[in-house]
């Protein structure tokens, strides 16, 4: 079956030799005129969003998160999940349509790459690097990728978002590579031989603007399913902007949750469920270690993962994960760099949700708990910008040096540094929201209607069955009235089928 109107492979203009991707971009522009406009307006494209609500100034540029901190200094090897060429820095050109880069979405060769160091650009020749180190970093064929472009799937979009926080499922716990070609257990949608949902198929694009950013999420819509040729303005990556707000039709009981519950606190028993595990905890503290060589120091777990590196610390990873669960209303709440902290009040929240039992526009959902430990200002009080990746000598991942690195992530980011650093306990929310179970394998009422059950922690409800709503007399009495229902219905039926046998 043709997908497309348009064989690529046909086009003169593609059947030629690129040495840079600029170089293609130009090419695409020929015909797609104002595509790299479009892009020039998304949030993929300046790393940057302004929230709403809360005035923050977020986005990759501005962020510090728990893994590897902050792109600020190291964006050279951040670069490689930008969908830009060229980004060498938080100065890069925002404005230039040839450095939007088409192939990093559209390739349909799975051969496209961008190695980290190369500031988002691909390697077209074979080229050593690092410089000296005798690893040679193979060319690729660019106008060969160019005339078998296509449509984004899951393995374009996983490109980036399977690999966030350095490693396959690192970061989200409910994306990895699992979900290129997930089996349906793993994933309802996305099974390839099933639905066979791509990313954007809920993240429906328009304009190059992709709905369903992390910075802006809905936890909570009240709006119907939408209609096909009708203007909806409501985020179609909502369960309900297909389900539609009563889901359940045959245990019609189950949407008395859906006031209170986000589908995916039912749905998505488990996370890391792909045979992946996701890393839960990242401690910075105890990098620096070499081994007898004095290279840096890497332990391995049964399984191969790293569990220590010298120029990261220790990690710990698992999988088969049952989320945690809080009250979300939608706001997201980061600590930036210019934030004050303190060790008092450990842990900083990297980023919180938002929300309570009685705001009304907060869901309990299921949540990814990350922890950290990482550098910060001992005496600024701040979170440090650290200098991670790069051939200078200041480079942690380099030199092994906390000062160096600090004080040059600091300088780079135009931040004030006391030359004094320390440690700090760090814990980040990430939404679980992918991975949804088929609805045999969706959560059992007896996992939440218990003691100590999933939803044990979760205030301001009332749960049937949980340990902390035990009403002491008061359930003893409805227990009793109970007992004495079923004793009463147990007699007239014994004294029905006694009278019975007597006539």
């Amino acid at each position: 079956m043709l997908k497309s109107t348009a064989d690529h492979s046909k086009f003169k203009e593609l059947q030629q030799g690129f040495s840079s991707g600029p170089e293609v971009t130009k090419t695409c522009l020929g015909c797609h005129t104002e595509a790299a406009k479009q892009i020039h307006l998304t949030q993929h494209w300046k790393w940057e969003y302004r929230n709403p609500d809360t005035q923050q100034l977020l986005g990759k540029k501005h962020v510090v998160n728990n893994f590897c901190t902050s792109v600020t200094s190291n964006y050279k090897a951040c670069a490689s999940c930008h969908i830009g060429y060229n980004t060498d820095g938080p100065k890069f050109d925002l404005t230039s349509e040839s450095n939007v880069d088409c192939l990093v979405c559209h390739d349909q060769t799975g051969k496209y790459k961008k190695p980290s160091g190369f500031a988002g650009n691909p390697v077209t020749k074979d080229t050593e690097f690092p410089p000296g180190s005798g690893k040679i970093v193979r060319g690729i064929n660019l106008s060969e990728i160019a005339q078998k472009v296509g449509p984004t799937k899951r393995s374009t979009c996983g490109a980036c978002h399977f690999y966030g926080g350095g490693g396959d499922g690192v970061k989200h716990g409910d994306l990895d590579s699992s979900l290129e070609k997930p089996e349906k257990a793993l994933d309802v949608h996305m099974a390839a031989d099933g639905l066979n949902f791509t990313c954007a198929t809920c993240h429906m694009t328009k304009g190059h603007q992709v709905p369903g950013s992390r910075y802006a999420p809905t936890a909570q819509d009240k709006e119907g399913a939408h209609m096909r040729g009708k203007a909806d303005g409501s985020n179609p990556t909502t369960c309900q902007a297909c389900h539609g707000q009563t889901p359940h039709k045959k245990t019609a009981k189950l949407n008395d949750h859906t006031d209170k519950l986000a589908c995916q606190t039912c749905h998505i028993p488990a996370f890391a469920r792909g045979d992946l595990p996701t890393k839960m905890s990242w401690d910075w503290s105890t990098a620096g270690k070499r081994d007898k060589n004095g290279k840096p120091l890497v332990i391995k777990n049964d399984e191969g993962h790293d569990i220590y590196l010298g120029i990261k610390g220790d990690f710990v990873y698992e999988d088969n994960v049952k989320p945690e669960y809080y009250w979300f209303n939608g706001t997201v709440k980061y600590t930036l760099a210019d934030d004050k902290i303190d060790k008092a009040n450990q842990p900083v929240w990297i980023s919180k949700f938002e929300g309570s039992a009685s705001d009304g526009k907060s869901m309990i959902w299921p949540v990814k708990l990350f922890r950290g430990k990482q550098p910060f200002d001992a005496e600024n009080k701040t979170l440090t910008i650290n200098h991670l990746a790069g051939q200078d000598d200041d480079a942690y991942w380099k030199n092994m040096n906390w000062d160096r690195a600090i004080a040059a992530g600091m300088a780079a980011a135009g931040k004030p540094y006391s030359g004094k650093y320390d440690f700090i306990e760090t814990a980040a929310m990430w939404p679980i929201t992918h991975m949804v179970a088929p609805k045999d394998k969706a959560v059992g009422c007896a996992e939440c209607h218990t003691s100590n059950g999933r939803l044990e922690k979760v205030d301001g409800i009332y749960i049937p069955g949980r340990s902390r709503d035990h009403l002491g007399l008061l359930d003893t009495a409805g227990w009793a009235l109970v007992g004495l229902t079923v004793l009463g219905v147990a007699g007239h039926g014994i004294g029905r089928i006694a009278a019975s046998k007597k006539q």
